[in-house]
Protein backbone atom coordinates (compact mmCIF):
# COMPACT_ATOMS: atom_id res chain seq x y z
CA UNK A 1 0.00 0.00 0.00
CA UNK A 2 1.30 3.17 -0.94
CA UNK A 3 1.69 5.64 2.08
CA UNK A 4 -0.02 9.45 1.77
CA UNK A 5 2.77 11.59 2.72
CA UNK A 6 1.84 15.46 2.08
CA UNK A 7 5.06 18.13 2.35
CA UNK A 8 3.67 21.69 3.29
CA UNK A 9 2.13 24.07 5.41
CA UNK A 10 0.12 22.22 8.38
CA UNK A 11 -2.27 25.53 8.14
CA UNK A 12 -3.30 23.65 3.99
CA UNK A 13 -2.47 20.26 4.77
CA UNK A 14 -4.52 19.85 7.89
CA UNK A 15 -7.93 21.06 7.30
CA UNK A 16 -7.61 19.70 3.68
CA UNK A 17 -7.59 16.27 4.88
CA UNK A 18 -10.08 16.74 8.05
CA UNK A 19 -12.45 18.14 5.38
CA UNK A 20 -11.91 14.98 3.37
CA UNK A 21 -13.53 12.57 5.67
CA UNK A 22 -16.58 12.37 8.19
CA UNK A 23 -15.10 11.74 11.78
CA UNK A 24 -17.15 11.18 14.33
CA UNK A 25 -14.56 12.58 16.77
CA UNK A 26 -10.98 13.71 16.69
CA UNK A 27 -8.39 13.16 19.49
CA UNK A 28 -5.17 14.77 19.48
CA UNK A 29 -2.29 13.11 21.48
CA UNK A 30 0.90 14.98 22.66
CA UNK A 31 3.65 14.79 25.20
CA UNK A 32 4.40 17.69 27.33
CA UNK A 33 6.80 19.30 25.14
CA UNK A 34 4.62 19.18 21.50
CA UNK A 35 1.50 20.44 24.01
CA UNK A 36 3.84 23.55 25.07
CA UNK A 37 5.43 24.16 21.44
CA UNK A 38 3.24 22.87 18.58
CA UNK A 39 -0.35 21.67 19.79
CA UNK A 40 -1.30 25.42 19.56
CA UNK A 41 -0.31 25.46 15.45
CA UNK A 42 -2.99 23.08 14.55
CA UNK A 43 -5.67 23.61 17.89
CA UNK A 44 -7.42 26.58 15.47
CA UNK A 45 -7.41 24.03 12.48
CA UNK A 46 -9.60 22.02 14.48
CA UNK A 47 -13.17 21.51 15.37
CA UNK A 48 -14.47 20.01 18.21
CA UNK A 49 -11.78 17.67 19.82
CA UNK A 50 -10.32 16.38 22.73
CA UNK A 51 -6.05 16.68 23.71
CA UNK A 52 -5.10 13.94 25.57
CA UNK A 53 -0.97 14.34 26.65
CA UNK A 54 1.50 12.41 27.93
CA UNK A 55 5.11 12.02 29.62
CA UNK A 56 8.07 13.56 26.52
CA UNK A 57 10.55 10.77 26.42
CA UNK A 58 11.64 7.30 25.46
CA UNK A 59 11.15 5.50 28.81
CA UNK A 60 7.44 6.57 28.95
CA UNK A 61 6.41 5.05 25.49
CA UNK A 62 5.43 1.67 27.27
CA UNK A 63 2.13 -0.11 28.26
CA UNK A 64 1.16 1.89 31.33
CA UNK A 65 1.41 5.29 28.81
CA UNK A 66 -0.93 3.00 26.49
CA UNK A 67 -3.29 2.63 29.19
CA UNK A 68 -3.44 6.03 29.82
CA UNK A 69 -4.19 6.57 26.15
CA UNK A 70 -6.33 3.85 26.07
CA UNK A 71 -8.86 5.18 29.35
CA UNK A 72 -9.09 8.61 27.53
CA UNK A 73 -10.44 6.66 24.07
CA UNK A 74 -12.72 4.75 26.04
CA UNK A 75 -13.80 7.83 28.56
CA UNK A 76 -14.15 9.97 24.79
CA UNK A 77 -16.92 7.23 24.03
CA UNK A 78 -14.64 7.31 20.33
CA UNK A 79 -16.21 4.62 18.20
CA UNK A 80 -14.53 3.06 15.20
CA UNK A 81 -15.07 6.26 13.32
CA UNK A 82 -13.22 8.13 15.39
CA UNK A 83 -9.80 9.92 13.79
CA UNK A 84 -6.15 10.38 16.01
CA UNK A 85 -4.04 12.95 15.23
CA UNK A 86 -0.59 12.15 16.94
CA UNK A 87 1.50 15.06 16.60
CA UNK A 88 5.45 14.59 17.80
CA UNK A 89 8.08 12.75 17.59
CA UNK A 90 8.89 9.46 16.76
CA UNK A 91 7.67 8.01 20.02
CA UNK A 92 4.37 9.76 20.09
CA UNK A 93 3.77 8.44 16.73
CA UNK A 94 5.07 4.96 17.05
CA UNK A 95 2.35 5.02 20.71
CA UNK A 96 -0.03 6.89 19.88
CA UNK A 97 -0.28 4.82 16.06
CA UNK A 98 0.14 1.64 18.10
CA UNK A 99 -2.59 3.00 20.07
CA UNK A 100 -5.18 3.84 17.64
CA UNK A 101 -4.27 0.47 15.62
CA UNK A 102 -5.41 -1.85 18.32
CA UNK A 103 -8.24 -0.01 20.08
CA UNK A 104 -11.16 -1.54 18.86
CA UNK A 105 -9.82 -3.63 15.94
CA UNK A 106 -8.51 -0.27 14.77
CA UNK A 107 -9.35 3.45 13.79
CA UNK A 108 -8.12 5.86 11.61
CA UNK A 109 -5.25 7.44 12.52
CA UNK A 110 -2.79 10.66 10.69
CA UNK A 111 0.98 11.30 12.05
CA UNK A 112 1.73 15.01 12.05
CA UNK A 113 5.57 14.66 13.00
CA UNK A 114 7.68 17.57 14.58
CA UNK A 115 11.30 16.04 14.97
CA UNK A 116 13.20 16.21 11.74
CA UNK A 117 13.80 12.32 12.79
CA UNK A 118 10.09 10.96 12.62
CA UNK A 119 9.40 13.54 9.68
CA UNK A 120 12.56 11.88 7.76
CA UNK A 121 11.56 8.16 9.50
CA UNK A 122 9.90 7.33 12.36
CA UNK A 123 6.50 8.60 10.77
CA UNK A 124 7.18 6.83 7.20
CA UNK A 125 6.32 3.33 6.82
CA UNK A 126 3.97 1.91 9.16
CA UNK A 127 6.12 0.77 11.63
CA UNK A 128 3.90 1.23 15.24
CA UNK A 129 4.63 -0.17 18.87
CA UNK A 130 6.36 0.45 22.39
CA UNK A 131 9.34 -0.50 24.41
CA UNK A 132 8.84 -3.32 26.67
CA UNK A 133 11.20 -5.01 29.88
CA UNK A 134 13.71 -2.68 28.51
CA UNK A 135 13.65 -3.93 24.78
CA UNK A 136 13.16 -0.95 22.43
CA UNK A 137 9.79 -1.23 20.16
CA UNK A 138 9.29 -4.83 21.40
CA UNK A 139 5.83 -5.02 21.15
CA UNK A 140 4.44 -3.53 18.07
CA UNK A 141 2.22 -3.93 14.41
CA UNK A 142 2.64 -2.27 10.94
CA UNK A 143 -0.29 -0.56 10.48
CA UNK A 144 -0.16 2.45 7.45
CA UNK A 145 -1.74 5.55 8.79
CA UNK A 146 -4.58 7.39 6.57
CA UNK A 147 -1.84 10.33 6.16
CA UNK A 148 1.13 11.98 7.07
CA UNK A 149 1.80 15.54 7.43
CA UNK A 150 5.07 16.92 7.32
CA UNK A 151 5.61 20.66 7.85
CA UNK A 152 9.46 21.72 7.74
CA UNK A 153 7.96 24.60 9.97
CA UNK A 154 7.98 22.58 13.51
CA UNK A 155 12.31 22.41 13.12
CA UNK A 156 11.67 25.52 14.30
CA UNK A 157 10.46 24.48 17.84
CA UNK A 158 12.91 21.77 18.21
CA UNK A 159 16.93 22.56 19.87
CA UNK A 160 19.81 21.68 17.71
CA UNK A 161 20.36 18.78 19.43
CA UNK A 162 17.03 17.26 18.16
CA UNK A 163 17.97 18.41 14.71
CA UNK A 164 20.88 16.45 14.89
CA UNK A 165 19.71 13.75 16.01
CA UNK A 166 17.02 13.11 13.24
CA UNK A 167 20.42 14.07 10.67
CA UNK A 168 21.76 10.50 11.49
CA UNK A 169 18.89 8.78 9.24
CA UNK A 170 19.24 11.04 6.61
CA UNK A 171 22.57 10.11 6.45
CA UNK A 172 22.00 6.75 6.64
CA UNK A 173 19.62 6.90 4.16
CA UNK A 174 22.04 8.57 1.78
CA UNK A 175 24.84 5.43 2.47
CA UNK A 176 22.23 2.26 1.77
CA UNK A 177 20.46 4.01 -1.13
CA UNK A 178 22.43 7.51 -2.80
CA UNK A 179 25.96 7.34 -3.06
CA UNK A 180 25.79 10.84 -5.24
CA UNK A 181 23.55 12.51 -2.41
CA UNK A 182 25.96 10.95 0.50
CA UNK A 183 28.84 13.12 -1.39
CA UNK A 184 26.73 16.17 -1.19
CA UNK A 185 25.67 16.16 2.11
CA UNK A 186 29.56 15.41 3.34
CA UNK A 187 30.33 18.92 1.51
CA UNK A 188 28.31 20.75 4.02
CA UNK A 189 28.61 21.08 7.51
CA UNK A 190 25.72 20.30 9.88
CA UNK A 191 24.45 24.14 10.06
CA UNK A 192 24.25 24.60 6.48
CA UNK A 193 22.45 21.29 5.22
CA UNK A 194 19.13 22.13 3.72
CA UNK A 195 16.44 20.49 5.37
CA UNK A 196 13.45 20.73 3.19
CA UNK A 197 15.39 18.96 0.75
CA UNK A 198 16.68 16.56 2.63
CA UNK A 199 13.54 15.72 4.20
CA UNK A 200 11.83 14.97 0.84
CA UNK A 201 14.70 13.49 -0.02
CA UNK A 202 14.36 10.64 3.00
CA UNK A 203 11.51 10.14 2.55
CA UNK A 204 11.02 9.01 -1.17
CA UNK A 205 14.18 6.45 -0.40
CA UNK A 206 11.85 5.70 2.53
CA UNK A 207 8.65 5.40 0.39
CA UNK A 208 10.47 3.11 -2.46
CA UNK A 209 11.68 0.92 -0.11
CA UNK A 210 8.77 0.16 1.95
CA UNK A 211 6.36 0.03 -1.17
CA UNK A 212 8.73 -3.09 -1.92
CA UNK A 213 8.33 -4.76 0.74
CA UNK A 214 6.12 -3.65 2.89
CA UNK A 215 6.71 -5.87 6.28
CA UNK A 216 10.33 -6.19 6.60
CA UNK A 217 10.52 -9.81 4.91
CA UNK A 218 13.62 -8.79 2.71
CA UNK A 219 14.72 -5.18 1.38
CA UNK A 220 13.02 -2.99 3.91
CA UNK A 221 16.00 -4.35 6.27
CA UNK A 222 18.57 -2.30 4.79
CA UNK A 223 16.68 0.21 6.61
CA UNK A 224 18.26 -1.11 9.55
CA UNK A 225 21.72 -0.31 8.69
CA UNK A 226 23.53 1.17 12.27
CA UNK A 227 20.13 -0.45 14.17
CA UNK A 228 21.83 -3.29 15.24
CA UNK A 229 24.27 -2.00 17.66
CA UNK A 230 22.90 1.25 17.40
CA UNK A 231 19.83 0.14 18.81
CA UNK A 232 21.87 -2.15 21.62
CA UNK A 233 23.76 1.27 22.75
CA UNK A 234 20.78 3.45 22.73
CA UNK A 235 19.28 0.97 25.02
CA UNK A 236 21.79 0.37 27.27
CA UNK A 237 22.21 3.64 27.55
CA UNK A 238 18.33 4.30 29.04
CA UNK A 239 19.53 2.79 31.66
CA UNK A 240 22.24 5.04 32.94
CA UNK A 241 21.48 8.73 34.58
CA UNK A 242 19.72 11.19 32.81
CA UNK A 243 22.59 13.18 31.60
CA UNK A 244 24.24 9.94 29.84
CA UNK A 245 21.56 9.12 27.85
CA UNK A 246 21.62 9.33 23.97
CA UNK A 247 19.11 10.64 21.50
CA UNK A 248 17.99 7.59 18.30
CA UNK A 249 19.76 9.41 16.22
CA UNK A 250 22.89 9.91 18.77
CA UNK A 251 23.38 5.93 19.31
CA UNK A 252 22.74 5.54 15.71
CA UNK A 253 25.46 7.38 14.72
CA UNK A 254 27.31 5.02 17.07
CA UNK A 255 26.21 1.75 15.26
CA UNK A 256 26.82 3.19 11.81
CA UNK A 257 30.96 3.79 12.42
CA UNK A 258 30.62 0.17 13.93
CA UNK A 259 28.40 -1.76 11.39
CA UNK A 260 30.92 0.21 8.42
CA UNK A 261 33.72 -1.17 10.27
CA UNK A 262 32.21 -4.76 9.78
CA UNK A 263 31.47 -3.82 6.25
CA UNK A 264 35.09 -3.30 5.91
CA UNK A 265 36.13 -6.22 7.37
CA UNK A 266 34.30 -8.56 5.39
CA UNK A 267 35.47 -6.68 2.37
CA UNK A 268 32.34 -5.36 1.50
CA UNK A 269 33.21 -1.73 1.54
CA UNK A 270 37.02 -0.37 1.20
CA UNK A 271 38.82 1.23 3.42
CA UNK A 272 38.81 5.16 2.48
CA UNK A 273 34.82 4.71 2.59
CA UNK A 274 34.84 3.27 6.16
CA UNK A 275 37.08 6.65 6.77
CA UNK A 276 34.99 9.24 5.08
CA UNK A 277 32.34 7.86 7.14
CA UNK A 278 33.97 7.55 10.02
CA UNK A 279 35.54 11.13 10.07
CA UNK A 280 31.97 12.56 8.52
CA UNK A 281 29.96 11.45 11.92
CA UNK A 282 32.55 11.84 14.26
CA UNK A 283 33.12 15.42 12.94
CA UNK A 284 29.14 16.00 13.79
CA UNK A 285 28.31 13.90 16.78
CA UNK A 286 32.05 13.56 18.48
CA UNK A 287 32.73 10.06 20.47
CA UNK A 288 30.32 8.35 23.01
CA UNK A 289 32.23 7.05 26.05
CA UNK A 290 31.64 3.57 25.78
CA UNK A 291 34.00 1.74 28.68
CA UNK A 292 35.19 -1.84 28.71
CA UNK A 293 32.63 -3.01 31.08
CA UNK A 294 29.60 -1.74 28.71
CA UNK A 295 30.51 -3.93 25.87
CA UNK A 296 29.55 -7.37 27.08
CA UNK A 297 25.76 -5.89 27.85
CA UNK A 298 25.83 -3.91 24.62
CA UNK A 299 26.27 -7.25 22.75
CA UNK A 300 23.78 -9.01 25.34
CA UNK A 301 21.24 -6.86 23.88
CA UNK A 302 21.77 -7.52 20.34
CA UNK A 303 20.38 -11.01 20.93
CA UNK A 304 16.77 -8.97 20.99
CA UNK A 305 16.93 -7.84 17.59
CA UNK A 306 13.82 -8.12 15.43
CA UNK A 307 16.06 -9.23 12.46
CA UNK A 308 17.85 -12.12 14.03
CA UNK A 309 16.89 -15.79 13.37
CA UNK A 310 17.17 -18.08 15.80
CA UNK A 311 20.95 -17.82 17.52
CA UNK A 312 21.97 -15.87 14.79
CA UNK A 313 22.10 -12.30 15.32
CA UNK A 314 21.85 -10.89 11.79
CA UNK A 315 23.06 -7.59 10.54
CA UNK A 316 22.29 -5.08 7.83
CA UNK A 317 25.99 -4.02 6.30
CA UNK A 318 26.98 -1.57 3.53
CA UNK A 319 28.16 -2.84 -0.10
CA UNK A 320 29.60 0.26 -1.35
CA UNK A 321 27.67 3.68 -0.95
CA UNK A 322 24.25 3.98 -2.05
CA UNK A 323 24.01 0.19 -1.64
CA UNK A 324 23.18 -2.27 1.25
CA UNK A 325 23.25 -6.32 2.57
CA UNK A 326 20.56 -7.27 4.51
CA UNK A 327 20.53 -10.63 6.69
CA UNK A 328 24.50 -11.40 7.18
CA UNK A 329 25.48 -13.01 10.65
CA UNK A 330 27.38 -11.39 12.64
CA UNK A 331 29.39 -13.30 15.05
CA UNK A 332 30.28 -11.96 18.72
CA UNK A 333 33.99 -11.26 18.33
CA UNK A 334 33.29 -9.34 15.40
CA UNK A 335 30.69 -7.20 17.65
CA UNK A 336 33.39 -6.93 20.11
CA UNK A 337 36.45 -5.98 17.67
CA UNK A 338 33.77 -3.82 15.77
CA UNK A 339 32.98 -1.92 19.53
CA UNK A 340 36.61 -1.76 19.84
CA UNK A 341 37.21 0.05 16.70
CA UNK A 342 34.77 3.10 17.83
CA UNK A 343 36.07 3.39 20.97
CA UNK A 344 39.70 3.97 19.45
Amino acid sequence: MTQSVVLAPITESLPEFINSGQYSKVIVIADNNTRKYCYSLIKPLLGKHKLVTVPSGEKHKVLATCETIWESMTDAELDRHALVINIGGGVIGDMGGFCAAVYKRGIDFIQIPTTLLSQVDASVGGKLGIDFQGFKNHLGVFNIPKSVLIDPFFLKTLPEREIRSGFAEIIKHCLIADGEKWKVIRQNDFEEQNWADLIAHSVKIKQDIVNQDPTEKGLRKILNFGHTLGHAVETYFLGKSENERLYHGEAIAVGMIMESYLSFKRGLIDQKTLIDIEEFIFATYGRVLIKETDVEAVIALTRQDKKNRGSEIRFSLLEGTGKCGYDIVVSVPEMRKAIAYYMG
